[in-house]
């Protein structure tokens, strides 16, 4: 690894599962932006550091790490609470959150790449963590609101990827949910 690197200078309203489908039966290639707006969906503002890290990190200039990302809304708002458990979110509340994880990594990359979300090559991890109730064992399934948000978006071929879901008591700000990210891209 070569450390951090500041690549810059060089160069709603669907269902997860039904996006994860949509991009399924899609085989003519599209513009991704233009894909995110077919699927009615709204990117929020980039991710910001929440403490004392940086939000991405570039290994090379083709691969690409996130940092763990929240639940933001386009309107800046945070899911928050626990899933699971008397008073907690429900699976499908979870994995709505999830899929805002997932929006916010994309506007994240958008951001890197100089607003060109077609250079991302794959996606080729997602870790996700999700603040539960000792009861609840559906982290796996929570996920799936990030996994199928990026295969609708990005299409099965750069979308799919390797994945891993673990649960905790608590995350940062009350977040129900975080997503981090491995990304290669094709170069500028």
């Amino acid at each position: 690894a070569t450390g951090c690197i500041d690549m810059r200078a060089a160069f709603a309203s669907a269902s997860p599962r039904s996006l994860a489908a949509s991009a399924l039966r899609r085989t003519a290639p599209l513009h991704t932006e233009a894909r995110i707006k077919e699927l009615g969906l709204t990117l929020p503002a980039a991710g910001t550091p929440k403490a004392n890290y940086t939000i991405a990190c570039w290994e090379s200039p083709t691969r690409l790490y996130l940092s763990g990302h929240l639940p933001i809304k386009p309107d800046g708002s945070m899911a928050t609470g626990t899933v699971g458990g008397e008073g907690g979110l429900s699976l499908e509340e979870a994995q709505e959150a999830a899929k805002w994880c997932g929006l916010g990594l994309l506007a994240t990359i958008q951001d890197q790449l100089g607003g060109d979300l077609d250079r991302v090559e794959q996606v080729v991890k997602l870790f996700g963590i999700v603040a539960s109730a000792p009861e609840f064992k559906q982290q796996h399934l929570v996920l799936n609101g990030c996994s199928d948000v990026m295969m609708a978006v990005l299409g099965g071929k750069r979308g799919y990827h390797a994945r891993s879901a673990i649960g905790t008591n608590t995350l940062p700000l009350d977040s129900p949910v975080e997503v981090e990210a491995i990304i290669t891209v094709k170069p500028a």
